[in-house]
Formats: structure tokens, C-alpha cells, sequence
């Protein structure tokens, strides 16, 4: 079975925690009814990571593994300040919209009667979190360069401190008797960030309510013990009354059982949750080709201040069309491109003739679209116009050199498993997300050869 490399889980947000977290924490799920079938164990044997929950009897596709009640949640509605939350909605309202959970679990932590102490005891530490927001920046620039995760760290921690500063703290002084001075800290604000953005549920919305609001995040007790894998073996099913997590295959006896995070790709998975699928394990993993990326490509194929002026004109036709954007990214799957309109859009407007483009854009972009080259495929890549090939190429090969070390170097560390072994924790994560991307950039690179006639 392919195994994860998350670093392990440590009892102890809290003060002067249970000598055992987990007996603690079976008897406060059996006082809130969350239910676990008597075939699971929540242990640290067996499992790839900390804690994590195990099959103590071979399971069946479609068994039932635990049930958490609705009531059992902590979320902003259930915590013991529900009421002030929900009264001061307005004033809470925020970008990432976590801050009413953020706020509910600042006060829970210092409540020395909350209900969910025991529960709190199976956390990680908050001080191990390992997230790439908690790196020293240069290891963090170093380690990642090229992977898109530096980028996302400092809008994410631009964000925090906006957030704690305007919204946070300022309720947290307003209400002095709620947060005492222990909690009113921006370290401990960053941790329980990514504690939200790791191990939180958003309950997924209805069909007919695709217009809402997405649901606000909410902690699940057990769920959350589930380590993640792409090939998972177990699925969390929402109700009207509770949580259900039901086997989605066999599960022999003894194996550790597995939830999924979503599809998500390496530099997703290190950025969000602070751990990596080892290569090739992750089927989900994805390389970015930034859409500038693309721009920049067209203009060094450019020769005349006339053809620089026009790639400029098609791209910002691309833009009115809403097929790109200045902080946009292509996204290239092993088997398939994710984004693969925008792409086949971009390559088509920003290679074709000019006077096609003339009445392209005559015509305000409402021409036929009819894609005669067919969908863009991993495999049809091949079977692209000439000019769409070489621009696709030219972009990979940008693309590539963002990276601070080459294929073959990554190549060497990976397959030398001595000294793979002596790089810290942090490298080797980094490592495995580098390969992966560029292993799905190099696969680029072959299709888009373009094979000249022999004269």
C-alpha cells in the first residue's frame, strides 16, 4: 500500500492533558454519542502517521466505520460563544470567512470546562505544525522555488495578519472576560490557521444551491484522525442529523484506514496540510504553467514591433474573454489538462493568422468554436497544429527554468536511497514535489516535439 509521509501527531494544544489521550478520548465520544464500530481502533500502531485509525476486523465496501453527531461538531453555531458569534456576524466577516470557527476555537482552548477538551488532547502540537508557513522564508524559497507554493505562503500570511489585526484581536479586547491574554496572539492565530486549513470539514453544497455561499468550515471529531490518501479507502457522507465514514472498498484486518482530502496535488497537500504523497503514489498531482507564462512565450516569438503590439492585442482579447488572467495557471494533470479550455483557447488565438484573429475578434469572440483538433488530452497533444506545439513547448521550457535545480539533480537524490536518507524532513518533501511537477512537465516536453521535414 502507498503510505504518506506526514509528520507525526503530538497530544497537547492544551494544559495538563489526559495520561492517555485516546482512552480519554473513546469515553467523551461515547458522552456525546459519536459512535465508532467496535471493527476500528484510533491508534498510533499501524499507521503512517501519529494517530490514525485502524481496522481491527477485515472491512466490507460499504460498512459503517463511526458516526459523529451534528451536536458533536465544533463549529461557530456549537461552541459555548455561539450565540455572541452569530450576534455579531456582520463584524466577523472576512476574506477567508474562517474567523467565527477561528474565534470559537481561541476561546474553547482556554476554557477549562469546554466540552471538547478531550477531544483537543489528539490534536497535534500546535508548535509541530509543518506547514511550509511556519519555514524560515529563505528554506521556504529555497526548498519550493518554481512549485507555487512561496506564492501562495505569502498571500496566506499577508492575509492572516490583515485578519488578526482588523477583525481578530480587536474583538478578542472588546471581549476580555471570553479571551484571556494567553490567546491573543498572532503565533497562536498562524497555528490554529493551519490547524483549520488541515484538519476542518466543509460540508459540501447542495446541487440546487450552487449559488450559496460555500458552508463554513467545521472541526470533526474522529474524522479528522483519518490520515489522507489519493487511493482511499474510506468516505465521509453528510446527513440532516450527523457524519457518517463508510469503507468504499475491502479493508483487510489490520490496515489503516484512509480518508481523502480531495483531489489534491503535491504542492496543494504540502501548502495545505503539510505533507506529501511520495512519487509516483499521488495520481491527483498537477504542474502549473503560469498563463504570463504563456504571454511571454508568444512575445520571444515575436520578431517586429508590429507582432509584439499584436500578441499583446490577443491576450488582452483573452482576457475580455475571461480565458486568462495575470495570476492564473494552466493546470497539467499526468493523464489529462485540468484547465483545458483556457489552454486550447490561449494556444488557438494566440497562433492563429492575423486576419483570422481580425474576424475572431469582429466578431467579439462569438465566432465557431468548434474544436476541429479535438480536446486537449494528454495523448492528443501530439496531434496539435504545429504552432500550438511549439508555444506549448516554449512555455513548459519557461517554465522549467523557474526551478532552482534541473530534473537530473532531483533525479540523483530520489534514486539514491542513502542519500535521500540524510536530508531533512523538509527536503524530501520539497524534493517529492518538485520531481512530481517536473516529471509531468518533462512528459510535455516529448509530445510537443516538432519534427521538421527533411529537405
Amino acid at each position: 500500500m502507498a503510505t504518506q509521509t506526514k509528520r507525526p501527531r503530538v497530544a497537547g494544544p492544551v494544559d495538563g492533558g489526559d495520561p492517555d489521550p485516546v482512552a480519554g478520548f473513546l469515553n467523551w465520544c461515547r458522552r456525546v454519542g459519536l459512535e465508532l464500530s467496535p471493527k476500528v481502533a484510533v491508534s498510533r500502531q499501524g499507521t503512517v502517521a501519529g494517530y490514525g485509525m485502524v481496522a481491527r476486523e477485515s472491512l466490507q465496501a460499504g460498512e459503517l466505520l463511526f458516526v459523529v453527531p451534528r451536536a458533536a461538531l465544533l463549529s461557530q453555531h456549537t461552541c459555548s460563544i455561539g450565540g455572541l458569534l452569530e450576534r455579531e456576524r456582520g463584524a466577523l466577516q472576512s476574506q477567508s470567512g474562517w474567523v467565527p470557527l477561528l474565534l470559537a476555537l481561541l476561546h474553547e482552548l482556554q476554557a477549562p470546562a469546554s466540552r471538547w477538551r478531550p477531544y483537543f488532547a489528539l490534536w497535534p502540537e500546535l508548535g509541530s505544525l509543518e506547514h511550509p508557513m511556519f519555514w524560515p522564508e529563505e528554506e521556504r524559497r529555497c526548498l519550493l522555488q518554481g512549485t507555487g507554493v512561496p506564492e501562495a505562503v505569502e498571500k496566506d500570511l499577508a492575509n492572516i495578519r490583515s485578519e488578526y489585526h482588523s477583525i481578530v484581536l480587536p474583538f478578542m479586547e472588546a471581549h476580555p472576560d471570553l479571551f484571556s491574554l494567553r490567546v491573543r496572539s498572532l503565533e497562536l492565530y498562524h497555528q490554529l490557521v493551519a490547524l483549520v486549513m488541515a484538519y476542518s470539514f466543509q460540508e459540501p453544497l447542495e446541487e440546487e444551491e450552487d449559488e450559496k455561499e460555500p458552508n463554513s468550515p467545521v472541526m470533526v471529531p474522529a474524522a479528522d484522525i483519518l490520515n489522507h490518501l489519493a487511493n482511499h479507502n474510506a468516505n465521509l457522507e453528510y446527513s440532516a442529523n450527523c457524519l457518517r465514514m463508510v469503507a468504499t472498498q475491502p479493508i483487510p484486518k489490520g490496515h489503516e484506514i484512509f480518508n481523502t482530502y480531495g483531489q489534491m496535488a503535491n504542492w496543494q497537500l504540502i501548502h495545505m496540510y503539510g505533507f506529501v504523497e511520495p512519487y509516483p503514489d499521488n495520481t491527483d498531482d498537477t504542474a502549473d504553467i503560469q498563463m504570463v507564462t504563456v504571454r511571454e512565450a508568444a512575445l520571444q516569438g515575436t520578431k517586429t514591433e508590429a507582432e509584439r503590439l499584436l500578441a499583446y492585442e490577443r491576450w488582452d482579447f483573452l482576457c475580455k474573454l475571461e480565458m486568462v488572467g495575470e495570476e492564473g495557471a494552466f493546470v497539467i494533470g499526468r493523464e489529462e489538462v485540468l484547465t483545458e479550455e483556457e489552454l486550447i483557447t490561449t494556444l488557438k488565438v494566440l497562433c492563429m493568422p492575423a486576419e483570422e484573429f481580425r474576424e475572431l475578434k469582429d466578431q467579439d469572440g462569438g465566432g465557431d468554436n468548434k474544436r476541429e483538433e479535438g480536446s486537449l488530452t494528454i495523448t492528443n497533444i501530439p496531434k496539435l497544429k504545429a504552432s500550438w506545439r511549439q508555444l506549448l513547448r516554449n512555455s513548459v521550457l519557461l517554465t522549467l527554468q523557474t526551478y532552482a535545480t534541473d530534473l537530473k539533480t532531483d533525479q540523483d537524490l530520489l534514486s539514491n536511497k542513502e542519500v535521500y536518507a540524510k536530508l531533512s524532513w523538509r527536503e524530501q518533501q520539497a524534493l517529492q514535489v518538485r520531481y512530481g511537477q517536473k516529471m509531468i512537465l518533462h512528459q510535455l516536453l516529448e509530445l510537443t516535439q516538432v519534427s521538421f521535414p527533411v529537405p
